[in-house]
């Protein structure tokens, strides 16, 4: 199961996230929910990198399934836009009846 921890301060904005394991749906190169909920983190990574000024730390480590993504600074209204749109993404997956088993997203305040 694909493991989604998105954290938010006490004004509701978004510090950071982490993603942890694997969905585990097909086999390596044919899982089609890891491959949605990969293409959906690293457009996010890439786009706040690329279209923001945004400061930020990523660590990864592909074997695990493992990305931790932060914001060093109060993170931009682009930037919150950017992760608002992943995690819509990542939510219809889950709320879906054939894939919701595959994945969870959860909110901790920090």
């Amino acid at each position: 199961m694909i493991q989604i921890t998105v954290y938010k301060n006490k004004k509701h904005e978004y510090v950071g996230f982490d993603t942890e394991g694997h969905a585990d749906f097909s086999e390596s190169g044919q899982d089609i929910v890891c491959a949605a909920v990969s293409a959906l983190v690293i457009n996010l990574v890439n786009s706040i990198e690329r279209l923001t000024s945004d400061r930020t730390c990523f660590v990864s480590d592909e074997k695990e399934g493992k990305i931790e993504f932060r914001f060093l600074d109060v993170p931009s209204h682009d930037a919150q836009l950017l992760l608002d749109s992943m995690i819509l993404g990542i939510e219809e997956i889950e709320d879906s009846d054939e894939y919701h088993s595959y994945i969870d997203i959860i909110f901790k305040e920090v």
